[in-house]
Formats: C-alpha cells, sequence, structure tokens
C-alpha cells in the first residue's frame, strides 16, 4: 500500500478509464505512458475491463493498472488474477475491504461520510476514495470531513477537471484525485490516442505547477 501510495502521490491524477473493447487497451496503455501518466484505473463497467487489465499488466509490467468500479468480491479475485495492482469501489464494503488486506491487495473504498471513514481507519487503512466529490461537497466537505483525521489520505474522484483540480490538490489530505478528462470514451473509441498522451501530458503539467 505504502509503495503504491508514494506512486499515487507523484503522479498526482490516476486516470480513470472505461473501456469498450480490449484492443483499445494497449493504444491506451501507450498513450498513458507517453503522456507522463503511467497508470489506469480500469472501470469494471464493461466486459472489457477484466481482459484490458491482463493485457496491459502483461505487455506493461511497469504500469500501475487497477480496478476501479469493483461491487463484488469475485470481482477482486478476478482482477487481481488479471493483474489488477491495486482495488478501488465506489463505496465501503467490508468484505471486499476485509479480503484485500487478508490478501494483501492495496484496496481504495469509497467513502462520504465520518461512519464510513471510521470503519475503514479500524481497519488500519491510511488512504480511502472520497466519492462522489463535487457531488458530495467538493473541496469545502473534503476540508472538514477530513479534519478528525489525521494522518488518512483521500483520493477524490467524481467531477474533477483541469479547472478544479487545484482546488483538490491544495488540500494536505488529498493524496491525489482520480480523473477521467484525460482519457474521455468518445477519445478512445474514436482511436484519438494521440489527443489522450498530449492531454495526460497537460494534466501531469497542471499537477506539478501545482505542487511546486
Amino acid at each position: 500500500m505504502e509503495t503504491i501510495k508514494k506512486i499515487f502521490s507523484h503522479l498526482g491524477v490516476i486516470p480513470v478509464v472505461v473501456i469498450n473493447d480490449p484492443k483499445d487497451a494497449l493504444p491506451l496503455a501507450e498513450a498513458l505512458i507517453e503522456g507522463g501518466l503511467p497508470c489506469a484505473e480500469v472501470t469494471l463497467r464493461t466486459e472489457a475491463a477484466e481482459a484490458s487489465i491482463r493485457l496491459i499488466s502483461q505487455t506493461y509490467p511497469d504500469m500501475l493498472v487497477g480496478a476501479g468500479t469493483v461491487l463484488t468480491l469475485d470481482q477482486v479475485k478476478r482482477t487481481a488474477a488479471a493483474g489488477a495492482k491495486f482495488i478501488v469501489s465506489p463505496g465501503f464494503d467490508p468484505e471486499i475491504v476485509d479480503y484485500c488486506i487478508s490478501e494483501q491487495i492495496p484496496v481504495f473504498p469509497g467513502c462520504m461520510t465520518s461512519s464510513e471513514i471510521i470503519q475503514a481507519v479500524k481497519r488500519g487503512l491510511t488512504a480511502v476514495k472520497f466519492f462522489p466529490a463535487q457531488p458530495a461537497g467538493g473541496p469545502a466537505m473534503l476540508k472538514a470531513l477530513s479534519a478528525p483525521f489525521p494522518g488518512l489520505s483521500f483520493m477524490p474522484t467524481g467531477g474533477i477537471g483541469p479547472d478544479n483540480l487545484a482546488d483538490y490538490l491544495s488540500l494536505k489530505p488529498v493524496l491525489c484525485c482520480g480523473g477521467s478528462w484525460m482519457v474521455k470514451q468518445s477519445l478512445i473509441q474514436a482511436g484519438e490516442f494521440s489527443k489522450i498522451a498530449s492531454l495526460a501530458r497537460e494534466a501531469r503539467e497542471l499537477v506539478l505547477q501545482i505542487r511546486k
């Protein structure tokens, strides 16, 4: 977990991707690597997700690829077997979290209440996902919510883009932000991987400007 957290903190932005066809997995990975964001949270919203995770992890073993929108224990097991290096859930599921801890799989459960965060802290987690970030109250809500939990890091995701990235990354408890603006489905489906690489590079440069 600590190694993953260091990489997340260094990158600042974690691309959250939806892949509809496994053939797009490797060109997408190449674009992100070229753009300086060698990381992807592949969401399990399509049937192509598991195969895409396997392709990326096998072809680019140094790339940090994980599974997002994980809702069941079976999905954890299948994606971990496919090569997912971390698990992200939209909510806090004790069964998923406890299994990941027991198997030493880095897990970032979604939390947007103090009760959910307490459950995470009790289990020894040092980082959680704040989701959905903007609808849940944005930076102001996260600042207030994080105050009673010193030492806990957050990965806000949902409604974050270039215009409000600084509002989140400037908060001390924020480890990194999840974002999809550089990996929009329309770009992936259109095969505009050079554009994705360019947007990834811009996102990385923006992080460096914010955190300088």
